[in-house]
């Protein structure tokens, strides 16, 4: 029987920095999911709140902005009407039992920066996976779920883990180019400042960190490497 994967994106939001409607980011769904599904293995895409989806405007590969233009995996899927229907209605991860699942991968995107925080459903059905002894990973802005969990002696979950997630480099490329602070906090900063071992790449490069059963990614070019390294966890070869 092929391993079962739930895959979670955050729900649309506000910017409180920007004012931009705020979501998902594309290939960082949509690259995963194409590695998982092509090796046989069922996924579910489910988001905290549980509804429709959306994307960030500048993961669209067909935004004016041409941002993303060179992701054609993604165009190929968000012109896929069967895939588009899995992003109308997504069930809420706390409605879905973690015992039928073999690993958990939350994605990132603006939103989850703003929204993650009180995802308090999603908060618990991570920590079930840990807590079960399954693979778990977390991907560029979704990293910043973990810095709200604690174990069970009430220590940062992130304490003496190494980890990585949107890089200062990153914000600061980010920062730059909008001509303004994009996200309200840094994860590499906040990270280390609850004791985790964050181990960056270089900006914009495809990165993804082990720690036992801990996956993360770096940022959106990082979303196939996440998966590779999930798979070798849930394959016993990491």
């Amino acid at each position: 029987m092929g391993k079962r994967i739930l895959m979670v994106a955050a729900n649309p939001a506000v910017s409180t920095t920007t004012g931009w409607p705020v979501g998902f980011w594309a290939a960082e769904l949509i690259h995963p999911y194409d590695e998982f599904t092509r090796r046989g293995y069922a996924v579910t895409i489910a988001s905290p709140a549980g509804g429709q989806i959306e994307l960030d405007a500048l993961s669209d590969p067909n935004d004016a902005s041409g941002y993303s233009k060179d992701d054609a995996l993604s165009a190929r899927y968000l012109a896929d009407p069967a895939f588009q229907a899995l992003l109308v209605d997504t069930p809420a991860v706390s409605s879905l039992d973690e015992a039928e699942y073999d690993a958990i991968v939350v994605v990132g995107g603006q939103s989850p920066m703003f929204t993650f925080r009180e995802a308090h459903g999603l908060q618990e059905k991570f920590s079930r996976f840990v807590a079960s002894g399954k693979p778990h990973a977390a991907l560029c802005h979704g990293v910043c779920l973990l810095l709200y969990l604690r174990g069970a002696d009430g220590q940062p979950f992130v304490q003496g883990r190494r980890i990585t997630g949107f890089s200062n480099a990153e914000e600061d490329f980010a920062d730059s180019a909008v001509g303004q602070k994009v996200m309200p906090f840094r994860i590499e900063d906040e990270a280390r400042a609850l004791g985790a071992e964050f181990v960056d790449s270089e900006a914009f490069s495809p990165h993804a960190v082990v720690d036992g059963l801990l996956v993360t990614g770096q940022q959106q070019h990082s979303g196939r490497e996440t998966a590779l390294r999930l798979v070798e966890v849930l394959e016993g070869r990491g």
